[in-house]
C-alpha cells in the first residue's frame, strides 16, 4: 500500500504558512541582533536570557543524531511528549469528522488530546491478562476517516512490549499514521523500533527525556519519523516552544550517557526485586511482568490500599477504573529506600 501524506493532512494545514521568527530567517551565529525586539541588555544575574532560544534546538538535535542514529530533519523536539501528540491530531484529524484508535488500558493522553481537538476515539481493547494487541479486530475497526493508531510500547500503565509482528502487520495494512510510544523504552529487554523508521514512511516513534535521563521537569519530548512528517510539526509548533534553560540543560546530560545508563540498570535491578518481594504480601494477588520503570499490581482492594498508602504519606497511582485494570496499582520503582519503605509499609496493611 503506498503510502501518501497529502492524502492524510488536512487541508488547513496544507495551506498554512508557517510564522517565520526572526531566528528561522538568519542562520548565523555572530552578529548585531536588533531583529526580535529583545531587550538588549542582558541581567546580570541570568546573563544571555535575553534572547529567544535556538527555534530548532539544533545543537540538542545534533547530539540526539549521534545518540539515537537518525538524521537531524527526522528529530521534533517538543514540550513534552504532549505536545507531538496535539500536533498529530491538529495536523491529521479533521474536528468532528476524522477518527483515531487507541488500545486501552493505555496512556490518557492519547484521548484527552482527541477530546481537546474534537476527534472521536475508537477503543480497541488489549487481550485481557496478556495485554497484547488484538490485530484483528483493530484492523477491522479501520474506517475511512481513521487518520492515527497509538500504541504505547512498553505499555502505560500494564508495563509490557507489544509484539512487532502485530505493529508491522497494521504498519503494512493502514494507509495512515502509525504512532509507537516509547516513553520507557531504556527500561526495556528489546531496542527502539527507531531503525524501522526508513522502511515505514508512515511511523512515528515518540521518546522522552522524563524518564530514563530524568529531566521530567524540564519537558523535553521527542519525535522521530520521516523529514517529511517532521516538517508538518514545524510548521504547526509555536516558534520557540522549547525554551533555552531545558535546551541548555538537556544537552548537556545527553552527555553524560555512562551515568544514565548505570541508573537504568539499578532501576532495573530494583523493578526485579520490588516484583518478587511485593508478590509475597497477602495483600497482592499478581504482579504483570513490565518492561518499564513501574509495575502494575493486581491487589484484593486498589482503593483502600491506596488510601492506606497515602495515610502513610506513600503515594502509587490507583488504576482500578482503568479498563481491565480493576483492583491494580501502578508503582514508580523507587530507590532502595523507598521501595524498603513501601514494602514495610504494605507488610503491615490488613484488610
Amino acid at each position: 500500500m503506498k503510502f501518501d501524506i497529502t492524502n492524510l493532512l488536512r487541508q488547513n494545514i496544507k495551506e498554512l504558512i508557517p510564522y517565520s521568527s526572526a531566528r528561522d530567517e538568519y542562520k548565523g551565529k555572530d552578529g548585531v541582533f536588533l531583529d526580535a525586539n529583545e531587550n538588549t541588555h542582558p541581567d546580570k544575574y541570568l546573563n544571555r536570557f535575553n534572547r529567544y532560544p535556538d527555534p530548532l534546538q539544533l545543537k540538542l538535535k545534533e547530539k540526539l543524531s549521534e545518540i539515537k542514529g537518525v538524521m537531524i530533519n527526522q528529530i521534533f523536539i517538543g514540550n513534552g511528549s504532549d505536545e507531538a501528540i496535539d500536533i498529530l491530531f491538529r495536523a491529521f484529524c479533521e474536528p468532528g469528522k476524522d477518527n483515531a484508535i487507541i488500545c486501552p488500558p493505555t496512556y490518557g493522553m492519547y484521548e484527552v488530546s482527541a477530546a481537546i481537538n474534537n476527534v472521536k476515539i475508537i477503543k480497541v481493547p488489549l487481550f485481557v491478562e496478556t495485554f497484547q494487541l488484538d490485530t484483528k479486530n483493530i484492523l477491522e475497526s479501520i474506517t475511512e476517516t481513521t487518520k492515527l493508531i497509538f500504541f504505547c510500547c512498553p505499555n502505560n500503565p500494564t508495563g509490557n512490549g507489544v509484539k512487532w509482528q502485530d505493529i508491522k502487520t497494521i504498519l503494512e495494512l493502514f494507509n495512515g499514521i502509525v504512532v509507537i510510544d516509547e516513553a520507557y523504552i531504556d527500561f526495556s529487554s528489546y531496542k527502539s523500533l527507531l531503525y524501522e523508521l526508513e522502511n515505514y514512511p508512515n511511523l512515528v516513534i515518540l521518546q522522552t527525556l522524563s524518564k530514563a535521563w530524568g529531566l521530567a521537569g524540564l519537558r523535553v519530548g521527542l519525535a522521530f519519523t520521516s523529514a517529511t512528517i517532521i516538517n508538518v510539526f514545524n510548521k504547526i509548533k509555536p516558534p520557540y516552544n522549547i525554551n533555552s534553560v531545558s535546551q541548555k540543560l538537556a544537552l548537556k546530560e545527553l552527555k553524560n550517557q555512562e551515568e544514565i545508563s548505570k541508573q537504568v540498570k539499578e532501576i532495573i535491578s530494583e523493578r526485579e526485586k520490588l516484583t518478587f518481594e511485593i508478590t509475597r504480601l497477602n495483600c497482592v494477588l499478581k504482579v504483570y511482568p513490565s518492561e518499564a520503570n513501574f509495575i502494575l499490581v493486581k491487589t484484593l482492594s486498589a482503593t483502600n490500599i491506596y488510601k492506606y498508602l497515602v495515610e502513610n504519606k506513600i503515594i502509587v497511582r490507583n488504576r482500578t477504573n482503568v479498563l481491565l485494570c480493576e483492583d491494580c496499582l501502578r508503582i514508580t520503582i523507587g530507590t532502595m529506600e523507598e521501595n524498603k519503605l513501601l514494602l514495610d509499609t504494605l507488610s503491615n496493611y490488613l484488610s
